[in-house]
């Protein structure tokens, strides 16, 4: 109990790590809660340092999410255990003790943590993903639509019992992409990729 006790708060710690600033930082000289729309993910950091520095980014705080829920499987398989420490991890993204309690956008974490439990259910709702933001060029609906699509596939598959999980970070994705679902609404989010042509 102790041992998994102290692996949840490991990976809140873990998850804290602002892997957006580090970066942005060290090889951009830039902050990117200074700039862009403020945030420490890898849209962000695209945006003010370049795209292989956003494609970093994101791999980072991937990784971070994948290696708190492979290290929680090593240890137990229970699904309470890994779930917790999946969640962790990503309120530590989202509420950083590095950064006054203040985070990034979750999806990149999330996506890190399914990484282990769902490769290929995570996987399908990623295409998806990939083809929204090609087709719509906003990452934020790209994005909703992962953590939507991702408790379905999951329901319909053995992976079932991670749905609690699942639904539990749509739920914080969505209310850490509330801003952008209204500007969605409202036409006025900023596109990622411009378009070549007028609509």
């Amino acid at each position: 109990m102790l041992v998994k006790t102290l692996w949840v708060i490991v990976a809140y710690v873990l998850g804290s790590v602002p892997w957006g600033v580090v970066i942005a930082r060290t090889f951009c000289g830039v902050d990117p809660r200074a700039g862009g729309s403020h945030s420490t993910g890898a849209t962000n950091v695209s945006r003010l340092c370049g795209f292989g520095w956003g494609v970093a980014t994101l791999i980072c705080d991937v990784l971070k999410g994948a290696l708190s829920v492979w290290v929680a499987l090593a240890i137990s398989s229970s699904p309470l255990f890994v779930s917790l420490t999946a969640l962790a991890c990503v309120l530590g993204h989202v509420f950083s003790c590095f950064m006054g309690f203040r985070g990034g956008k979750a999806v990149a974490t999330s996506i890190g943590v399914f990484l282990p439990l769902g490769f290929w259910q995570l996987l399908a709702a990623s295409v998806l993903c990939l083809l929204v933001i090609w087709r719509s060029r906003y990452v934020s609906l790209g994005s909703l639509t992962l953590v939507t699509v991702l408790p379905l596939l999951l329901l319909l598959s053995a992976a079932w019992k991670w749905l609690p999980l699942s639904l539990a970070l749509l739920v914080l994705v969505a209310w850490r992409h509330h801003e952008n679902i209204v500007r969605l609404l409202t036409g006025t989010e900023k596109a990622w990729l411009k378009s070549k042509h007028k609509e």
